[in-house]
């Protein structure tokens, strides 16, 4: 039997079982295709020169040498590239900087040369003569009084925002419990394998082509247009395979546009990849937030009150680090059912490298004070936290505190799971030992959006379905895969519609000149958007085959069925016909043409208000997590000895990759909580390697154990929602918490590292001397 036979035999059960990516041989035989791989003729090199110093005056540049070395074709300064600021919500940045740098890493010019060498060579003949500005590197030193502003007119504020619903005083009044604390948390590098790289090449009619690694090519192309200062039309971007982008390939990177300009330029085709270096300076980092929190509850377990005070670091440039704030202010209050709350939230401009976008979008830069503080409250009233979580989890039906209508959760069934598995009433009603090593368990719940009406009025997506004369399918969609699966799951869908193997389904890669308009890879949105829009295309394909089979076979349509590659009258085998059959009568007859289907999916969703308040998105995720940790008392290491995640995706299209996006983004948890540290001093990075930047490997994480809920969503395609980020989202404070229970030390300041947790023993050791 050969391998479409095995394929078509199982394609009933495409949906729901376990497939490897679709891409996944291609990039285990080397044969992926990477923007950095691409080689075109007459390509040229190129390579950019960065700030040394967080704030500067730009007093000249001398590129005489650089310009003479031979090989070099072109060195470009900001006072070349066009005078357009660029920027996904303020306009304040240029493709190389002009005038002013404001941060470490800036990219100040760029040199195009016929090697790679040659273009590194010729960066150090560049000469920059800087005037040295005053460096705000913190946001208290950027928001005091009469400090100089970074960009003029803001007062170093990129965005604020306040919301308050309810009475929250009077619900203080009225708690059992309150609890208040602050706690910081910091950047976290993506980390992805391959870094940022692009190629562009104009041709003779001045139409650019530019491929990338990113996570949306129509997000791509209109910054380009805006920067370039041309119409989007002008341009064309394809996705190339893309190693991994974290929510940093979004709209925010800085690579494609100065390689597409140096292309436009010399109408050549021009290479841009970063080094690792390069990327930690260049690439986006997570957005480091300082939070106060106050909660109330009820001696019920109640949550009563919330009162929230964010302080937040855009670093120079503001991008989509406050949408990310506007995260933190608001999504975890749409998990409980509290209806008294209040946030004031600030995002400061300093001269640190600019934040923005990173997995779980803000959500973490919540979840971790919520879930801490929860566990803190319950500890006062004598309860579980487990229960505090479950006696207050919104329900599906419910409209929440702002507006957001929850039309599936498996909140509670996670939590259950989870108690489960990781034997939490086992444990917590165990001793706690009294040697050097001491062990603890944690648990942590949280919420993630799939899909989100806020950057316009449209929160859809397109597919082009088109079938060929032999039965096998072809997919347009510009949805980006950068390794999540995207590709395999569209495929799923589609075989499972159309009765036909996995391997008859192919998914273009995202084109801006021949794919139709999508959002791309963000906001956990591609499965129930992109999902529900191949649905369509393919139930609306399955119509046009079903009622040109009836015809051809003489029967009604509802007779008919479509398995295995066949549409037939089940128990008549003469009544059948294949697919390719029918597809090559549907050109093959007067007024005849190919199969080609085009639908669209817009979520049923509403922007949110002036206010913030609004159904934003069409189905929400949730997720719980456990931990047991061991704390060396000695050494104050923390190890993760074990943990369980329990992830509600509506329904596991893809149970295999639904685990490892799982398991991905718990191991990113454990980083960011234990290990990750981007360490500066006077604004410069000094640990942009991976050999000092100390990120989890296999050694440094537990046997990863996980599983999910399936709360079936209405609005998702066969209820699924998205399962890429939510399980990112609880696992600092599952970690911080089980270090609590272990040594009673309450770390509130990420990451948690040995240093931290003996300064508590310490303190801790004083305290109870001081009460003995």
């Amino acid at each position: 039997m050969n391998n479409d036979r095995q394929e078509a035999g199982m394609s009933r059960a495409i949906v729901g079982t376990s497939t490897p990516q679709v891409t996944a041989r291609e990039k285990v035989m080397g044969r992926a295709q990477y923007a950095g791989d691409i080689k075109l003729p007459g390509m040229l090199h190129a390579k950019v020169l960065r700030s040394p110093h967080p704030h500067a005056r730009i007093v000249r540049i001398d590129t005489a040498a650089a310009r003479a070395l031979p090989g070099v074709k072109l060195v470009a300064t900001g006072y070349d590239v066009p005078a357009r600021h660029w920027g996904p919500h303020r306009k304040e940045q240029r493709i190389l900087a002009c005038g002013v740098v404001r941060h470490v890493g800036e990219e100040v010019a760029a040199v195009v040369a016929v090697s790679e060498e040659i273009a590194r060579d010729a960066l150090d003949l560049v000469r920059v003569e800087y005037e040295l500005l005053p460096a705000l590197l913190t946001p208290a030193a950027a928001l005091a009084a009469g400090a100089p502003e970074i960009h003029a007119g803001t007062g170093n504020i990129g965005h604020e925002m306040r919301i308050e619903r309810g009475d929250v005083e009077a619900a203080f009044a009225a708690c059992a419990a309150v609890y208040e604390a602050t706690y910081d948390m910091h950047s976290q590098y993506p980390g992805y394998l391959e870094p940022m790289a692009s190629v562009a090449a104009q041709d003779g009619n001045g139409r650019l082509t530019v491929w990338a690694s990113t996570q949306s090519v129509f997000l791509a192309r209109a910054r380009l247009a805006e920067a370039l200062d041309r119409p989007v039309s002008t341009i064309r971007v394809v996705q190339a395979t893309t190693g991994g982008g974290f929510g940093a390939k979004i709209v925010e990177e800085n690579n494609s546009l100065i390689c597409a300009f140096l292309a436009s330029r010399l109408e050549r085709p021009v290479r841009l990849v970063n080094n690792r270096l390069e990327d930690f300076q260049g690439a986006r980092a997570s957005v480091p937030m300082q939070v106060w929190l106050r909660m109330g509850l009820s001696a019920e377990g109640v949550i009563l009150a919330k009162d929230v005070r964010i302080t937040a670091e855009c670093g120079a440039y503001s991008g989509l680090a406050g949408d990310v704030m506007h995260v933190t202010a608001m999504r975890s209050d749409n998990m409980h059912r509290v209806q008294n709350v209040r946030s004031h939230a600030v995002l400061a401009y300093t001269n640190n490298p600019p934040r923005g976008a990173f997995r779980g979008f803000g959500g973490q830069q919540m979840q971790f004070p919520l879930n801490c503080h929860l566990t803190v409250l319950a500890g006062m009233l004598g309860i579980d936290p487990i229960e505090v979580h479950k006696r207050n989890a919104i329900g599906a039906g419910e409209t929440s505190v702002h507006g957001w209508k929850i039309s599936s959760t498996g909140m509670a069934e996670c939590l259950d799971m989870t108690r489960r598995a990781i034997g939490w009433d086992e444990k917590r009603a165990a001793p706690r030992g009294t040697g050097t090593r001491r062990r603890g368990v944690g648990i942590a719940a949280a919420m993630h959006v799939s899909g989100n009406r806020t950057l316009g009025n449209w929160d859809g997506s397109t597919i082009l379905l088109k079938m060929n004369e032999d039965g096998r399918v072809m997919l347009q969609t510009s949805e980006c895969d950068m390794g999540q699966g995207a590709n395999t799951m569209l495929s799923q869908i589609c075989a499972q519609e159309l009765g036909i193997p996995l391997s008859h389904v192919t998914v273009m890669a995202p084109d801006t000149d021949t794919a139709p308009f999508c959002l791309g890879s963000l906001a956990s949105r591609v499965t129930i958007i992109s999902g529900n829009a191949v649905l369509r295309a393919a139930r609306e394909a399955r119509q046009k085959l079903l009622a040109l089979a009836a015809e051809k076979l003489g029967v009604q349509a509802q007779q008919l069925v479509i398995a295995d590659g066949r549409i037939a009258v089940p128990g008549q085998p003469d009544k059948s016909a294949t697919l390719a059959e029918i597809a090559r009568l549907h050109i093959f007859r007067h007024g005849g043409e190919g199969i080609h289907v085009r639908a669209t999916y817009d979520a049923p969703t509403v922007m949110h208000d002036a206010d913030y308040y609004g159904n934003v998105a069409p189905a929400h995720s949730f997720a719980a997590q456990a931990v047991e940790v061991e704390v060396d008392t000695c050494t104050g290491q923390v190890t993760v000895i074990d943990s369980f995640v329990a992830d509600d995706c509506g329904k596991a299209i893809n149970p295999l990759a639904v685990h490892g996006q799982t398991h991905g983004a718990t191991v990113q948890a454990i980083g960011w909580a234990l290990y990750e540290h981007l360490q500066y001093e006077d604004g410069r990075l000094m640990n942009g390697n991976f050999a000092d930047y100390t990120m989890p490997t296999a050694d440094a994480v537990p046997m990863l154990r996980t599983d999910v809920v399936e709360s079936n969503d209405p609005n998702g395609p066969y209820g699924a929602k998205g399962a890429s980020e939510t399980a990112i989202l609880p696992g600092a404070a599952a970690i911080a918490n089980a270090v609590f229970d272990a040594v009673g030390v309450r770390i509130q300041s990420l990451p948690i590292t040995p240093e931290k947790v003996l300064a508590g023993l310490r303190a801790l050791r004083e305290t109870e001397a001081a009460h003995a």
